[in-house]
């Protein structure tokens, strides 16, 4: 798919079908992340691709928002690999671009995917077992959408350029 159709036609899907996504097209959208920008290159994501129904089970403990969907990336960040200086740490940026690339990669392979906030880092951290370093940043339900399924009405409504951006 083209760039253009890419970012004009992707949306948060919220309702997915109970369909296996293959092993390819998983690979392709990590793949996608693994060639994102981070800091100094320093690559802090660490990408916990859970579909499983143990796995899918812990994620519905810690979000309501999974909305049935057969995969879903815990995307997280190492805290001791990402680029810091004095006061800042990159972790977080550097796990969100690795993310955006994830869900662009998504919607050019033919899935859906929606960008999950909504969810208890802490008990994720504790479930999932995962080491104290690594932060959860976000999860990435994924699959293909529901019949029906289409962009909340917000999705569309955009501020004009002129009130986002300012030439100086």
């Amino acid at each position: 798919m083209e760039f253009e159709k890419v970012i004009r036609e992707r949306f948060s899907a919220r309702g997915f079908k109970n369909e296996i996504v293959s092993d390819e097209l998983i690979t392709k959208v990590l793949e996608a992340g693994q060639v994102a920008p981070t800091a100094k290159n320093q690559q802090p994501q660490k990408i916990y691709v859970v579909k499983s129904s143990e796995g899918l089970n812990k994620i519905d403990q810690v979000s309501p928002c999974r909305y049935n969907a057969p995969i879903v990336l815990l995307v997280c960040s190492d805290k001791d690999v990402a680029w810091s200086k004095e006061n800042y740490s990159t972790y977080e940026m550097d796990a969100t671009i690795v993310a955006t690339h994830m869900i662009l990669e998504a919607t050019n392979v033919g899935l859906n995917s929606v960008w999950v906030e909504m969810f208890d880092k802490n008990k994720t951290k504790e479930i999932f077992e995962l080491e104290k370093n690594i932060e959860p940043i976000c999860l990435i339900a994924m699959g293909y959408k529901e019949d029906g399924v289409v962009p909340s009405p917000m999705h569309t409504s955009k501020k004009s350029l002129e009130e986002t951006v300012k030439y100086i």
